[in-house]
């Protein structure tokens, strides 16, 4: 549907959601049917919204971004946390503009917890008390994923068989919220279900792990062309807080250990591809 072209009334406009691993080609497709049907981009990976990586997230470029509008890339520091409860809050505003617009809204990314804010609502849990929430971190990082897969199993066993050992940051969230509230996190999501205002079909990317391995590693290496590591550089010199989630981002820590010269190029960067195809299995 080409811009201006208003939709007949109906009672919940249609939002597309492309999903899928990292280099996966989600950003490619988004463009091209954003080109075909006169569609807004709505950028919802996590990562992607920090200016500050502009080149180690991969974010699409000044030439995509003038062939169709983009929306919600860039707007965060990397000395800000971004929220999922913030995201939806912009997201769903995106949303709105483009239908009135007569635009298809197409949200893009591979950040599960916002894909899933946008379509189902976020869970009403009050407010974590920061020395509950840096309990839970000290216990995960003393006992490790299975001890502390184990611990939360006895508060919320529902969530301890649900998650992996390595999902550090739902594991933690588990254990924080019904260490706070006394009521499981499954419990607080399902008092979110209502009836979303849109209507949302999905198309999600799964490409082989063969070519998605193989894609991985070939964007590491043309984000070394592009200036990763002066971006990097740039990063390091600002000094942040390494918890920061921007600090954390795929592959820059190897990086960072390269720029140290705490590791040769060759190997950070092999460390780097490796880093980028756990985070693509996830």
């Amino acid at each position: 549907m080409r811009p201006g072209h208003k939709r007949a009334g109906t009672a919940r406009p249609p939002v597309l959601v492309i999903a899928g691993p990292t280099a996966s080609g989600k950003s490619a497709l988004a463009l091209e049917l954003a080109d075909l049907c006169g569609g807004t981009i709505i950028n919802a990976d996590s990562l992607q919204t920090y200016r500050d990586l502009r080149i180690l997230t991969a974010r699409p470029d000044q030439s995509a971004q003038a062939r169709v509008p983009h929306r919600l890339y860039g707007f965060l520091d990397a000395g800000e946390r971004g929220s999922a409860a913030r995201w939806r809050a912009l997201a769903l505003d995106e949303i709105a503009k483009a239908t009135k617009a007569g635009r298809l809204p197409i949200v893009v990314g591979g950040t599960g917890l916002y894909l899933r804010a946008i379509e189902e609502g976020l869970a009403p849990v009050p407010e974590i008390p920061a020395e509950i929430r840096q309990e839970a971190i000290e216990l995960h990082r003393t006992l490790g994923g299975i001890g502390f897969r184990e611990r939360l199993a006895r508060l919320d066993p529902a969530a301890a068989q649900r998650l992996f050992p390595g999902d550090k940051q739902r594991l933690v969230r588990a254990f924080e919220v019904v260490r706070a509230t006394g009521v499981t996190i499954g419990t607080w999501q399902n008092q979110t279900k209502s009836e979303p205002a849109y209507r949302f079909g999905t198309i999600l990317l799964a490409p082989p792990r063969e070519r998605l391995y193989a894609a991985c590693n070939a964007r590491l290496i043309q984000m070394i062309e592009a200036g990763a590591l002066a971006e990097a550089q740039a990063l390091a010199a600002r000094r942040l807080d390494p918890s920061l989630p921007a600090m954390k981002a795929v592959a820059l820590p190897e990086l960072l250990s390269y720029l140290r010269g705490d590791l040769p190029l060759d190997t950070a960067i092999a460390a780097a591809q490796r880093a980028t195809r756990r985070y693509a299995k996830r």
